[in-house]
């Protein structure tokens, strides 16, 4: 099985390292990942200026764009294969809730999804990398089983796992998506020459962590493992809204 590995702390981020050492034991991996940090872009494609891409001492491709650049130039030119999964991690720090919305790991494992391949984005709860080797062995345990049968439609699924080692971890949770509290503040400081500036708040805390959430699946020592979609269709507002605003000709 052949395997595009991505992330969004970028190419020398230990998470990726760790992440391809644990699957290129087992699989064909081949990593292409950002030039430097890029947490929480989303699925932003650059479009205002061309990308580059550079290889590494050890090997590694990497791009001055998002993860989802990434991905898309490996998918639609830069590769010469199509690969059978695409993996995005591990990050360092939770994709939990609506973390999935800003982060972008899950954004370069989505990429690959609209593409038709199905993707996994891989998250450890905690920064600073504590218990890492945890996270490639459940990541490496559910990449093992999807290539068992690799689903006929590309899915997308979503992993954290929490910062223990592998013998206190109890399992894996299928999970869906909890819902975080609003942001914390902006935090307002003043640069070396008087101008304000403003700091994005910190994600707040979980407000949905009921069973079943991911977020309650950590809060019990497993990993959590979320399907996605991206239909953002609100369905059961589909008639309701008809009725308010759809407009005939006149006959």
């Amino acid at each position: 099985m052949r395997i595009l590995l991505a992330n969004d702390d970028g190419y020398l981020a230990p998470g990726l390292a760790a992440l391809y050492a644990g699957l290129r034991a087992h699989w064909d991996v081949t990593v292409i990942a950002p030039e430097q940090n890029a947490s929480a872009a989303s699925n932003a494609l650059t479009l205002n200026r061309p990308l580059s891409v550079y290889t590494a001492s050890n090997g590694f491709r990497y791009v001055n764009g998002t993860p989802s650049d990434c991905v898309h130039v490996a998918l639609t030119g830069l590769l010469d294969f199509r690969p059978d999964l695409v993996v995005s991690g591990v990050n360092n720090g939770a994709n939990l809730g609506d973390d999935t919305i800003y982060s972008g790991t899950v954004a370069a494992a989505t990429e690959g999804y609209l593409f038709g391949v199905t993707a996994l984005a891989v998250s450890l709860v905690d920064k600073g990398w504590t218990h890492l080797d945890t996270a490639v062995d459940v990541a490496v345990e559910v990449v093992a089983r999807l290539a068992q049968d690799l689903p006929r439609q590309a899915a997308l699924y979503n992993l954290n796992v929490p910062n223990l080692p592998a013998d206190e971890l109890a399992g894996i949770r299928v999970t869906r998506l909890g819902k975080r509290h609003p942001s914390q503040p902006v935090i307002v400081q003043k640069n070396p020459y008087g101008d304000t500036i403003y700091w994005i708040g910190g994600a707040g805390a979980a407000l949905d962590k009921q069973h079943g959430t991911d977020f309650d699946a950590i809060a019990q020592g497993c990993a959590s493992l979320t399907p996605l979609q991206l239909d953002l269709t609100h369905h059961a507002q589909l008639k309701a809204c008809a009725a308010r605003f759809e407009r005939r000709s006149a006959e």
